[in-house]
């Protein structure tokens, strides 16, 4: 089953992500740009939207200086509201059946055929994209590589990331879309998603590098994954 996907909006929540956002927003651009010059005439319209939680530092500062990107002021408190806030600002006019979500995090950088790939598999069918990531180089060495020996990076993977998401509108409306949490959001969406039935695929293809930090700013999210990763193993 093909359809015709007219538009793309991808959400980034960020809270203090001034040194990090720089290089969220070139990769993003860097994507956008591959859509177009892959799809020609035939690419969709693009809205990228950066929702800034309750940022106390430099980070409006720094969206301000790209000004293809949106930026939309939040005091939600929680990556799930900044997601849902998100979604529902850049959704507000457009078709859902035709309209992608993709979602990112400020502290992580999306490779060039991010979109491409996700725009493709979309038009082929798939309602449900889950892709991987990578720490950075913030996570130690040592601790990365014992990452990389615990987790399976392929076609078919069992990882659920915010950082690495995309669905169709329809469907992210249907399942009650990003719930009001502190963490485990894209968790929660995609178990909706599941008991809805969503054509899913799992893809290794466009792995986003995420910050190997691990004091990350969602309570449960990453960052504290790692962290108890590397206290496990210390």
């Amino acid at each position: 089953m093909s359809i015709r996907i007219d538009s793309v909006i991808v959400v980034v929540p960020a809270r203090n992500e001034e040194s990090r956002l720089p290089r969220c927003l070139a990769a993003l651009a860097d994507a956008v740009a591959a859509v177009r010059e892959e799809f020609g005439g035939d690419a969709p319209a693009i809205s990228v939207l950066v929702v800034l939680d309750r940022c106390t530092d430099g980070s409006a500062e720094v969206v301000a200086r790209w000004p293809q990107v949106q930026a939309l002021a939040s005091d939600a408190g929680s990556v799930g509201s900044a997601r849902r806030l998100g979604v529902s600002r850049l959704l507000a006019g457009a078709v859902p059946e035709h309209t992608w979500v993709a979602t990112t995090d400020a502290d992580s950088a999306v490779p060039r055929r991010w979109l491409s790939v996700q725009l493709a598999l979309a038009e082929a069918g798939t309602e449900l994209l889950l892709g991987t990531v990578l720490p950075d180089a913030e996570l130690p060495a040592a601790d990365r590589t014992r990452w990389h020996d615990e987790h399976t990076l392929v076609d078919g993977h069992p990882h659920v990331h915010g950082a690495n998401l995309g669905v169709r509108a329809d469907r992210y409306l249907a399942a009650g879309g990003f719930s009001d949490v502190d963490s485990d959001e894209d968790v929660l969406l995609v178990q909706a998603l599941r008991a809805l039935g969503v054509r899913e695929c799992r893809t290794a293809l466009i792995p986003v590098l995420t910050s190997g930090r691990l004091d990350g700013r969602a309570p449960g999210g990453f960052g504290g994954y790692l962290a108890e990763q590397v206290a496990a193993n210390g």
